[in-house]
């Protein structure tokens, strides 16, 4: 007999581990609207980001929260109020260009691409372009001595721009941006000694978004036997997804419970996976 989801759900987030659900003090503001925003109750989760954004002791908390407000809105999947806060936060970090200049264009570049992600999971793929591609104008902008090489900004708008192009349908686009990508981390090995593990995960991606479903079956599994992705519920999902597009829901459906497990934090991937993974469980 099935479960339903509040029975999955509950199960779920009683047994995910500490980090997932946040951690420390569970009853601080903070933790109470990632909670909320996790479960879907995005009114309540607001109004408290709103009073830590107005009540915040200096601008570095302040953008803390903006940030956290950029990622609320990307829970309900909307791009145009991601972009919003994250150009806050952005402006913030402009404002720390002569304290910490290599910190402060670096964060500005990741905060355009936390923009962008939010977006592009969102099917604003126009907007995700322009912000990736942003996010790598700002990064390389980083004065000598770089702490973050201009590769690293370049395989990240290649891994996005094959992304973007596969979920557009354009397959012969995409992989050129897949080969880019590939070109990158063979050129510069420091770089993508952290990097890599994001390969499988991109040659999956831009398969499944192109209908070669074998393809990103090996490639997603390959990708979640590397350790450091073994608790990223964004690839789990996108695993599920693939199984359920191959016609095996008995693959896909506890993929997807896993999915949802993992999905407790409050960024990018949680964002999108959290939300999904719910409306996949709950579908008969």
């Amino acid at each position: 007999m099935k479960r339903t989801l509040l029975a999955i759900v509950t199960a779920l987030s009683a047994t995910a581990p500490l980090h997932a659900q946040g951690g420390g003090n569970p009853n601080s503001p903070q933790r109470q609207a990632q909670r909320l925003d996790g479960e879907g109750r995005h009114a309540e989760a607001r109004a408290i980001w709103q009073r830590l954004i107005d009540e915040a002791p200096d601008p570095a908390a302040k953008a803390a929260a903006q940030r956290r407000m950029a990622m609320h809105y990307g829970f309900q999947g909307d791009c145009s109020g991601a972009i919003k806060y994250e150009e806050m936060v952005i402006a913030y970090w402009v404002t720390r260009e002569q304290v910490e200049p290599q910190n402060a264009h670096y964060q500005q570049g990741e905060m355009a691409n936390e923009a962008a992600r939010v977006c592009i999971d969102a099917g604003d793929l126009a907007a995700a372009e322009t912000w990736y591609r942003k996010g790598s104008e700002l990064g390389n902008r980083e004065p000598e001595p770089r702490t973050n090489p201009r590769s690293l900004w370049d395989y990240r708008l290649a891994h996005a721009l094959a992304r973007i192009n596969a979920r557009r349908g354009n397959r012969s686009e995409a992989l050129k941006h897949v080969a880019e990508a590939r070109r990158i981390l063979d050129s510069d090995t420091a770089m993508a000694r952290p990097q890599e593990r994001f390969y499988p995960y991109l040659v999956g991606y831009v398969a499944l978004y192109t209908d070669d479903l074998k393809t990103a079956e090996t490639e997603f599994t390959r990708g979640l036997e590397v350790r450091a992705n073994q608790n990223d519920p964004f690839q789990h999902y996108l695993l599920a997804l693939t199984y359920e597009k191959l016609g095996q829901p008995d693959k896909a459906r506890p993929l997807y419970e896993k999915a949802y497990s993992l999905a407790g934090g409050h960024n990018p991937p949680a964002a999108f996976t959290r939300p999904a993974a719910r409306k996949k469980l709950a579908a008969p």
